[in-house]
């Protein structure tokens, strides 16, 4: 078995801060973390936020949004299942098997940012960075403790 943290990041359509926290913790902690992702009512993956994650070398062009019920379905249990989306979507996750600890961390969903291409762009940025810094913090609180299963 992999002696890795299992970590599931989950926002409301799986299309942009859930996939954005998923790559950032894939590409930077692929050492200690396997991070997956979902969304509480799947849609379809923002352009704004492919975009971003390919100004920082990541293509998540191919990738497909899923459901946080289809994983919890299938019996998938989690270290820690992180909700980056509103306190009130956040409720709406189910409860996994397993899980040691459930984290909210709430950021702005760039589905909803209004302006041109360039200010939504910009917004989207700022949330991709917020982030990313969130998940380098996330690593460095976690990399001292011992995985328990």
């Amino acid at each position: 078995m992999d002696n890795k943290y299992k970590v599931l990041f989950v926002c409301v359509h799986n299309s942009a801060r859930s996939q954005i926290a998923e790559a950032y913790l894939n590409k930077f902690g692929s050492d200690k973390f396997i991070a997956q992702s979902a969304g509480l009512e799947p849609g379809r993956l923002n352009p704004l936020v492919i975009d971003v994650l390919k100004e920082e070398g990541i293509d998540i062009s191919g990738k497909e949004t899923k459901s946080v019920y289809d994983l919890f379905k299938k019996g998938m249990s989690f270290h820690y299942v992180i909700t980056v989306c509103d306190k009130a979507s956040s409720q709406k996750c189910p409860v996994f098997p397993g899980v040691t600890k459930r984290l909210n961390w709430s950021f702005a969903d760039p589905s909803f940012f209004e302006g041109t291409y360039s200010e939504k762009l910009a917004m989207t940025r700022q949330v991709r960075d917020l982030i990313k810094a969130k998940i380098h913090d996330f690593m460095l609180h976690y990399n001292k403790i011992k995985i328990s299963y």
